[in-house]
């Protein structure tokens, strides 16, 4: 059985908001303006982005997807960089490096090697993949560039006194690096270690509730989860280093900038 949702019901399950408005409003949360925003932004940006994949996807012509898929990486890599407290020069610059290299990269694995789409910039399998990749990646690399910068901000006495005793640079900071890119992991590897006995993902839910096999539902769902963590880790480590990079200088020295 298939359900079509009609604009009715999207009204009936946004009424449901009004009970998180009674709650911000009577517990004083503070969040009543914010709430209205976000529910107001998730209609207008999901129609959106509807009415456009729904040209794409009956268009099918390469360089749209391509330019589609340009777009989503910059807007991904500026949203791991807002995210970030403490800012320094070329920080979005090392974001968009970080989450458009994993991203793109593992996109490309799964379109070509592992699902063998024809033609590659088939829409309605890249840029969902993509999408997918880059939501989860921006929010690790983001984690990742958080601990990791107030680290360097907060361990500089003892990383420069490591590195008076000899130590070389990356050893120094080794242990920052690690905490940070854990960090970073941490909240798609507790995905991972709950999905399908506490929660259901997004992707197999929608599969299923369109009428999708539960088997192919969930064959997808484990690819798309080894994609996850892979572009996660590949996300925070490239970050990382970058960041690293910025914070040594030619001479080896340490330097904070800003």
């Amino acid at each position: 059985m298939q359900i079509f949702l009609t604009y009715g019901d999207i009204a009936l399950a946004s009424s449901l908001m009004i009970i998180v408005l009674i709650l911000s409003w009577r517990l004083r949360l503070a969040l009543t303006k914010t709430l209205l925003v976000a529910a107001v932004r998730t209609v207008v940006q999901l129609s959106f982005i509807g009415l456009i994949l729904a040209w794409i996807f009956a268009r099918e012509q390469w360089y749209e997807v391509l330019l589609i898929l340009t777009i989503m990486t910059l807007i991904a890599g500026s949203a791991a960089k807002n995210r970030v407290k403490r800012h320094y020069k070329g920080l979005l610059v090392d974001t968009l490096l970080a989450v458009g290299i994993s991203g793109i990269l593992v996109t490309t694995i799964a379109i070509i090697a592992i699902l063998n789409v024809q033609p590659w910039y088939t829409p309605q399998f890249i840029i969902p993949i993509l999408g997918l990749i880059l939501g989860n990646s921006l929010t690790a690399i983001s984690l990742t560039n958080n601990q990791l910068i107030e680290a360097f901000h907060e361990q500089h006495r003892r990383i420069e006194m490591m590195l008076g005793l000899s130590a070389q640079p990356f050893e120094a900071v080794h242990e920052p690096i690690r905490a940070a890119i854990i960090n970073g992991m941490t909240p798609t590897l507790n995905s991972m270690l709950v999905v399908g006995i506490v929660s259901l993902p997004g992707m197999m839910t929608g599969q299923i509730l369109a009428g999708a096999d539960p088997t192919q539902a969930v064959r997808y769902q484990i690819i798309t989860m080894f994609l996850i963590c892979v572009s996660s880790t590949l996300g925070c480590t490239i970050s990382a280093l970058l960041i690293y990079r910025r914070f040594f200088n030619k001479s080896k020295q340490l330097i904070l900038p800003s």
